[in-house]
């Protein structure tokens, strides 16, 4: 991102929830600013934790996970509703293969 306060503009939301990723985090970035697979990659390699963020598809089961390495793919969580919100779980690679990736239509293939 860049240095230019104006054009870094952030708002960033924290909550805990169960599951493999126990903290959301709701980050809300001005519209010049990387892409957001970037952003994550940099979080997750800067918090050395793993970083779920949803992709580019209709389906709401497959997300991009961002690795503290600084690499990412396309995977599927199964997801729980709780009192303290949405846990995800069960975190498996998105080969195609999986049920879960014919839940909807696709706009970006994996």
């Amino acid at each position: 991102m860049s240095e230019d306060a104006e054009d870094s503009a952030v708002l960033v939301d924290v909550y805990h929830v169960g599951g493999e990723f126990p903290t959301m985090i709701d980050l809300y970035l001005v519209p010049s600013v990387d892409h957001e697979i970037t952003v994550a990659s940099a979080v997750a390699v800067e918090l050395g934790a793993a970083v779920l963020l949803p992709d580019d598809s209709l389906n709401p089961t497959r997300y991009v996970l961002s690795e503290p390495d600084g690499t990412w793919r396309t995977v599927h969580v199964d997801e729980i509703e709780t009192d303290e919100g949405t846990e995800r779980r069960h975190l498996r690679p998105c080969t195609g293969a999986d049920p879960a990736c014919a839940v909807g239509p696709e706009r970006n293939a994996a």
